[in-house]
């Protein structure tokens, strides 16, 4: 088994300390139309922020934690049928997400009029931001898989990767020694729940380079979450992100399960993923008298980050959750689960999407 250093740890260290470094910079600048942002400060709406950090953290544990558990639970075991459909339904979300949610506020941010026309309005840089996310994604996913792939074979002696068969879907091992009995054979290292080494080094990477999108645009919406002044705003926000976390949480608690991380692993994965939007709410509290979110290096900033987490986000939910399962031999073999697992996810875009009517 592949060993999973703290390394990856550092790279969500190393996000949250930009992003945090970055909120100076778009605080106390001069920007067109400003208003005194003193007069649109609710005094009640502090509580409601605080209730919004506490409510999305237990939505964001709960839902991440589930699949975890779900081991324990027969039902929700990750060879179980029931276990494909709230994936399914996961990934809906995080799709809608990245194409409905946070590529629209990227494009808003990018096109405002307080931004210089040269060189913003001459190019659609949000397209390039979001293209740069998606092909960094791919990059990181091959770089990674090849890395745990060499661990792997350096680790286990007399296997070796030569080929990479598809029967049915999933990759076999094919080993190579001399046999006391016989010659030697092809055999695939598959594991009791029909996934083999390979698709356990999949699911490791997957929710690796998802937990590093996912932080992204959480502490993004946190910090909007958190500077946002008005109750109005703030109720339906606060709804709308504690079902996005708990079903995102789903998305990447089903990769962690599959994956079958030691447990001091799995823990900080969903520690983390559970605490990012909540802290981003917290940094949006504290600066929310002198954040101002119209200056020219706030919309930038958050643009560009909303359009390279759309990018991450949208390659992951297609290639890393939908295409990975939807062609597992599972999903393809049963029409009825083949049938369910559209359904859900249908039902997971088309929920998130009608949340952008409200937040």
């Amino acid at each position: 088994m592949v060993k999973i250093t703290s390394s990856k740890y550092l790279i969500f260290t190393i996000l949250i300390i930009i992003l945090i470094h970055i909120t100076p910079l778009v605080v106390g600048e001069c920007t067109c139309d400003q208003e005194d942002i003193d007069s649109h400060i609710d005094k009640g709406a502090i509580k409601y922020k605080v209730g919004a950090l506490f409510a999305i953290l237990v939505a964001s544990g709960i839902g991440v934690t589930i699949p975890i558990l779900g081991k324990h639970i027969p039902a929700l075991h990750p060879d179980k049928s029931l276990f494909f459909l709230i994936k399914s339904f996961a990934a809906g979300v995080i799709l809608s997400t990245g194409f409905i949610h946070i590529l629209p506020d990227a494009f808003e941010s990018l096109s405002n009029p307080c931004l210089k026309d040269n060189p913003w309005a001459n190019f659609p840089f949000t397209g390039l931001a979001a293209m740069v996310g998606a092909i960094g994604t791919l990059m990181i996913d091959a770089l990674a898989t090849s890395h745990y792939r060499k661990v792997h074979t350096s680790g286990v002696h007399g296997v070796a990767i030569d080929e990479e068969k598809f029967d049915g879907g999933h990759v076999h091992l094919a080993t190579h020694g001399h046999s006391h009995g016989g010659p030697s054979s092809a055999t695939a290292i598959v594991e009791p729940e029909g996934l083999s080494e390979l698709d356990r080094l999949r699911y490791k990477v997957t929710s690796q380079v998802l937990e590093m999108g996912i932080v992204v645009h959480s502490v993004i919406i946190g910090i909007s979450l958190g500077t946002s002044q008005s109750i109005d705003t703030i109720k339906p926000l606060m709804a709308a992100l504690c079902f996005h976390q708990f079903f995102e949480g789903m998305g990447l608690g089903g990769c962690i399960a599959q994956a079958s991380f030691k447990s001091a692993s799995t823990l900080c994965m969903a520690m983390f993923f559970s605490l990012t939007t909540p802290v981003g709410i917290a940094i949006g509290i504290g600066i929310t008298n002198v954040y101002n979110e119209n200056s020219p290096t706030a919309l930038i900033v958050q643009g560009l980050l909303d359009a390279v987490a759309a990018g991450i986000l949208i390659y992951m939910a297609l290639v890393d959750l939908l295409a990975q399962d939807f062609m597992n031999p599972k999903v393809q073999s049963n029409k009825r689960l083949f049938l369910g697992a559209n359904i859900a996810l249908l039902l997971g875009a088309g929920f998130m999407a009608l949340l952008a009517i409200w937040a």
